[in-house]
């Protein structure tokens, strides 16, 4: 009719659709990038409800979801007035101090030798301080709100609301969200290979949770007691810098360790060569021995593969897309692998019990 060719304009139409969903999807990112940590958050949490739980037998989840809400806010509230007021006042310290210091770190670099060797750490030393001086004003409060500018949109209104909330239903009817979804394909293989994959990624998706609030916790923990201990000035607000930043994978501790021996430098640290050395034993015992042991195998992604998502993410959606572009990676090697399965090996294949988050 009209001679137009029925199976042309359905691939016409299908390219529309997928043209408007796609500009829907970038339109709401921000939601969807709320509802994304609502639910990752709900598996950091879930463990701690299943266990209240199976020890309130006959009671409601409510209660065990509101005994792990109430424990949660009053470990923010000790953790904040413990620590937030350290980093708060070395943040405001360091802030002040920036002229000065800047100053101080001029003097320190004074030709002390005609060699070819000083004359290039001069030139050296000449252009950092140029660019120090030079965007001093930004230094200021980027490394003031650095522990929370790293996660922007974890300060904004709509995830201080919205993510409890949404993680509390993600919590509160997780299970029968997982039914209604499994309910629209029919019994049979292909929604027992759905079950399969869902239950994989409930596992790694819970794994990887966990590992991020411990890794960032031990980064906290060993830069503020190490660079405390030999005395960097500002170590516990190094330790809050580093913690946010551990949650985005190779960039992150990367961009910390630069933060901090840019900030040791200026505090007037003069055994630069510790720290370095600190930073480089940490990162092999953090990367190389911690991180495999807490990770599931589904995690195990090429350093060139999770450079390219951190930077594509970050190229997409900013903090947000580096932050998912890890999770995201693993679920779709996860998916990948079942549809290469064939279905004798998925005969065989005994995934884990599903998570009810």
């Amino acid at each position: 009719m009209f001679g137009i060719v029925r199976r042309t304009a359905q691939q016409t139409w299908t390219v529309i659709f997928v043209v408007v969903v796609a500009a829907a999807v970038y339109l709401i990112r921000d939601v969807l990038f709320a509802f994304a940590v609502s639910l990752l958050f709900a598996y950091l949490l879930w463990p701690l409800v299943q266990l209240i739980n199976r020890r309130m037998p006959g009671r409601s989840k409510v209660w065990a979801l509101a005994i792990v809400y109430l424990l949660l806010v009053a470990a923010l509230v000790v953790v904040g007035v413990a620590i937030g007021t350290q980093i708060g006042q070395q943040a405001s310290a360091f802030s002040q101090k920036i002229p000065e210091l800047l100053s101080r770190f001029e003097q320190s670099s004074q030709p002390a030798a005609s060699s070819s060797i000083q004359s290039f750490r001069n030139t050296v030393m000449s252009t950092i301080q140029n660019q120090l001086r030079a965007h001093s004003q930004q230094l200021v409060p980027a490394l003031s709100n650095a522990a929370l500018g790293v996660l922007s949109h974890a300060g904004s209104l709509i995830f201080v609301v919205l993510v409890p909330i949404l993680s509390f239903f993600f919590l509160k009817d997780g299970e029968a969200i997982s039914v209604a979804i499994l309910s629209i394909v029919a019994s049979g293989p292909r929604r027992d290979r759905i079950n399969e994959v869902a239950a994989d990624l409930n596992v790694l998706l819970a794994q990887y949770m966990r590992a991020l609030v411990i890794l960032a916790a031990v980064a906290f923990a060993a830069y503020a007691s190490f660079f405390s201990l030999i005395g960097v000035p500002y170590g516990v607000l190094l330790g809050a810098i580093a913690f946010p930043l551990e949650f985005i994978p190779i960039v992150g501790p990367f961009a910390g360790g630069v933060i901090v021996l840019v900030v040791a430098a200026l505090g007037g640290f003069h055994h630069i060569l510790w720290i370095l050395v600190f930073l480089i034993a940490f990162r092999i015992a953090q990367d190389y021995v911690l991180s495999p042991n807490l990770l599931s195998e589904g995690m195990e992604l090429h350093p060139l593969l999770v450079i390219f998502g951190v930077l594509a993410g970050a190229a997409i959606a900013g903090v947000a897309g580096s932050f998912l572009s890890v999770p995201i990676l693993a679920s779709s090697r996860v998916v990948f692998r079942h549809l290469q399965a064939s279905p004798i090996e998925a005969s065989t294949y005994h995934p884990a019990p599903i998570a009810k988050v």
